[in-house]
């Protein structure tokens, strides 16, 4: 058997480990950074910053005292303050009744009620701020559409007779009147309007002059996007491809590729695909359940394939200030969150399946599938996943942050903290709960079609 074979597969897994360390390694640095400095600001002394479990391969102790530390299992990490007996914050006891009571309001379980409220929410609060700072970025990268539309560049499409330019400003298509791509009701009704043809008529201005150009269907059958885990994702589809039938059926708009799909109840689908590098070719593959958030709360179930649409050209665009892209950021980051606990519920209730929770290996393909995308889909990835990160770790379990959140609520209310009784058994019902989540988020990424 000629091992060169595997080489392909292997490379992909490879990817795939190194992608999901390097996310993991940034979410959880930033995320215990934020314990670290706000600990050190509220007067907690770090004792050890930690990326990553077990043996140490480097460390270094700074000006404050504390060892920074890069471990050997890149599958998480911590900080150790003063007093604490693990990585976990234990309480140690036997150490902390040794201190001077100078020392004693160092560590996180003397310090006021105050200070470790502050320190501990500031892991979560964190993760945030990167995915805000992220999504901004990207934001601000990109540009925001100029109005009105223009045409920036041409994407390659298996269609003759187009006339449309790189810089045509775009006033109406099909003797329809284009309205702003922000206004999302006319704008809509706008594309539903639109023959299904392979060229139509743009009403364009041209160097300050009005006139006619013939274009493609404003949304193609294009494969603008992948979803990670998709049908079309595992049958090797790439960006740029085109759909141009679909069991013998002619597609020239995305509408009928999406009506098609949502119609198939399942069955294979036989795709004719044109892709600008090489041609024509064929490939067959099942649509696949998808419960999908909707505008209003809740889900739908859909047919889907895991191909997102695009106009037939890139966009000129205009720079976005930071102003509007840390308020779409922030948007951004709400919309996740807000999705994240409607999917928890519907789960919870049974209205979508418990199969749209993924654990670490499902994660870690999605991370190698958007690696794969390039740079900026995988940086756009990490600020999501930072953002369900931070979400999750807020949660009222104990051994989360959340959890001690609540128990230090409970002492803001009682004036004293719960017992050293309660709070070991609170914290192995709550390390039992996480780990069960655990084995069952595993199941769902080696069971779940």
């Amino acid at each position: 058997m000629d091992i060169l074979t595997f080489l392909p597969q292997f490379g992909s897994v490879f990817m795939t480990i190194i992608a999901f360390v390097v996310a993991l390694s940034v979410i959880v640095a930033v995320h215990e950074y934020g314990h670290y400095i706000v600990g050190r600001w509220s007067g907690i002394k770090a004792e050890v910053f930690s990326l990553g479990f077990g043996p140490v391969l480097y460390s270094r102790i700074d000006r404050h005292g504390t060892r920074w530390q890069v471990a050997a299992l890149p599958f998480g990490g911590y900080v150790k303050f003063l007093g604490d007996a693990d990585a976990a914050s234990g309480k140690d006891g036997e150490a902390m009744a040794d201190l001077p009571p100078e020392r004693l309001r160092q560590t996180m379980h003397g310090a006021p009620l105050w200070a470790r409220t502050a320190t501990v929410a500031a892991g979560p609060v964190f993760n945030f701020i990167l995915s805000i700072i992220v999504f901004a970025a990207v934001m601000m990268s990109g540009g925001k559409t100029a109005e009105p539309l223009t045409v920036g560049e041409l994407k390659p499409l298996p269609v003759e007779g187009i006339t449309l330019q790189t810089g045509d400003e775009i006033l109406g298509i099909a003797g329809g009147d284009l309205p702003p791509m922000d206004e999302t009701e006319p704008y809509e009704a706008f594309l539903d309007a639109l023959p299904v043809q392979a060229l139509l008529d743009y009403d364009v201005r041209r160097d300050g002059a009005r006139m006619t150009a013939q274009g493609p269907h404003l949304l193609p059958p294009l494969v603008a996007g992948l979803s990670p885990q998709s049908a079309a994702f595992d049958a090797g589809l790439k960006a740029g491809d085109v759909i141009t039938g679909i069991n013998d059926r002619s597609v020239v708009a995305f509408s009928e590729l999406k009506e098609i799909v949502e119609g198939s109840n399942g069955a294979p689908l036989a795709l004719d695909m044109w892709r600008p590098e090489s041609g024509p070719f064929e490939t067959t593959l099942t649509p696949r359940r998808v419960d999908e958030p909707q505008p209003e709360g809740g889900f739908k179930t859909e047919w889907r394939i895991g191909i997102a649409g695009g106009l037939a050209f890139e966009p000129a665009t205009e720079a976005l200030g930071p102003v509007e892209a840390v308020s779409g950021a922030v948007v951004q980051t709400g919309e996740i969150i807000q999705s994240s606990i409607s999917g928890l519920y519907h789960m919870v209730t049974g209205a979508i399946s418990s199969c749209n929770m993924s654990g670490p290996i499902g994660i870690a393909q999605v991370s190698g599938a958007m690696a794969s995308q390039g740079a900026q889909s995988f940086i756009w990835f990490i600020a999501v996943l930072s953002t369900a990160v931070g979400l999750l770790n807020l949660f009222p379990v104990p051994v989360l942050d959340g959890g001690h959140l609540v128990f230090y609520a409970y002492e803001a209310v009682t004036g004293r903290p719960p017992s050293e009784r309660a709070l070991r058994v609170l914290m192995t019902v709550g390390l039992t709960l996480i780990l069960s989540l655990m084995l069952f988020a595993v199941f769902n990424d080696l069971f779940c079609p």
